[in-house]
């Protein structure tokens, strides 16, 4: 039969000694858990201050993120158009011309008359180019979901009424063009000449490049 242990008269548990390397140990494991929580309450507070993508919290707890989506590229941000040059012009007048011929004005092109002209090449008017694409630029904004339900409304109202009126008004840039469908015309009308004070300066300039002998005669 083995033999019991009894405790010690006085009804007191003697304490448990354990060898220093076990203390050692303990101290080392307590005080890698303290740092990891400290760590990772400047972690949590890093989140909070700036709100990251997902696949960027995941890499901040060492996590990995979602396997096999790459990053997502920004949408450039849209530039008027007459900023453009060379192919890039050229792409975007072409979609444009597309969203213009397809839909503005097979829905809003009223009737062409001589107070309400228009013109087959009105992508030969500069003017007309970059009111037009300001329209184009403002509906794609304003059918937008984030827009809100009356977001089109709102294009409607305040860019598709001022800007139609003012590129088909009888004073406007196609006014020299077609005002009636069985003449089709187009024309460019000269814009106004340069400043008195523009033209004074560039005339007070001096010549450069010319020989004296040439200057006296």
């Amino acid at each position: 039969m083995p033999e019991s242990i009894n405790p010690p008269d006085d009804g007191e548990t003697e304490p448990v000694r354990l060898p220093e390397s076990d203390l050692e140990s303990i101290e080392a494991s307590v005080r890698k858990l303290l740092d990891q929580s400290a760590e990772q309450a400047r972690q949590l507070d890093s989140l909070a201050a700036a709100p990251l993508s997902p696949d960027a919290a995941f890499g901040v707890f060492g996590m990995p993120g979602f396997a096999g989506l790459p990053p997502q590229p920004a949408s450039p941000e849209p530039r008027p158009i007459l900023e453009l040059g060379g192919e890039e012009y050229e792409d975007e007048l072409d979609a444009l011309s597309d969203w213009v011929d397809d839909f503005l004005i097979r829905v809003y092109g009223a009737e062409v008359t001589t107070a309400a002209p228009w013109c087959e090449q009105w992508q030969e008017h500069n003017d007309v180019v970059a009111w037009l694409h300001a329209l184009w630029l403002a509906y794609q904004q304003h059918k937008d979901p984030e827009a809100g339900l009356s977001g089109l409304f709102v294009w409607h109202r305040d860019f598709l009424t001022h800007a139609m009126a003012t590129v088909r008004a009888a004073g406007g840039p196609l006014s020299a063009c077609m005002t009636d469908p069985a003449r089709p015309a187009h024309r460019l009308l000269p814009g106004p000449p340069p400043s008195a004070r523009t033209s004074a300066a560039a005339a007070e300039e001096p010549k450069e490049n010319i020989e004296p002998d040439q200057a006296g005669g």
